[in-house]
């Protein structure tokens, strides 16, 4: 048996039109009640060996209320931002044109003074391929969607480019199992 690894994405703490880079606001009222409507179809997750959340307020406080008792991985965190940290799109496109456009094109592009896309998806497969070895076992972690994205793209070695075709919606699911190198994605219902 192989290593099972399951990442649910953190529930929201904003309308889409207000989604920050590397936001770090508590879940609003419509996350809360998201994860309390999603709790008994998620309470399974609970049975996992070892259980892990992205640092931010927002997967810490998913996780507690799903009661997994989760470890902070600062490894999982979000994508680092640089300056554009606490911006929506919007309000960078708006100031910075060409450095958008720029970061959107080249995924080794880093115009914000954070970490460029590749080198995100390659942190986020280093700390897949890092997991305990145990035949069988099971992990969780609650995490950023782009977090998720992340390792979609690192799981499947599909171009950094994928990245922005995949959507990960506030508490979707997705498992890998495998080993360090070998993983494979399983879609559950």
């Amino acid at each position: 048996m192989a290593l099972r690894l399951t990442l649910l994405a953190s529930s929201r703490s904003s309308s889409v039109l207000d989604v920050r880079f590397a936001d770090s606001r508590s879940l609003d009222a419509a996350g809360w009640d998201e994860v309390k409507r999603a709790g008994p179809s998620l309470s399974h997750l609970a049975a996992a060996e070892l259980r892990y959340c992205s640092p931010s307020v927002r997967c810490r406080e998913t996780a507690h209320a799903l009661s997994l008792t989760p470890v902070a991985q600062p490894a999982l965190r979000d994508c680092d931002m640089g300056r554009w940290s606490g911006y929506t799109l919007r309000e960078i496109a708006a100031r910075e044109p060409q450095a958008v456009q720029a970061w959107l094109a080249d995924p080794r592009s880093a115009p914000h003074g954070g970490e460029s896309l590749m080198t995100f998806i390659q942190r986020i497969g280093g700390w897949l391929d890092t997991r305990p070895v145990n035949d069988g076992s099971w992990i969780v972690a609650v995490t950023e969607p782009g977090v998720m994205k992340a390792a979609v793209c690192y799981v499947l070695k599909a171009p950094p480019k994928a990245y922005w075709q995949i959507d990960a919606q506030p508490l979707s699911v997705v498992t890998f199992s495998g080993r360090v190198g070998d993983w494979s994605l399983s879609l559950e219902n």
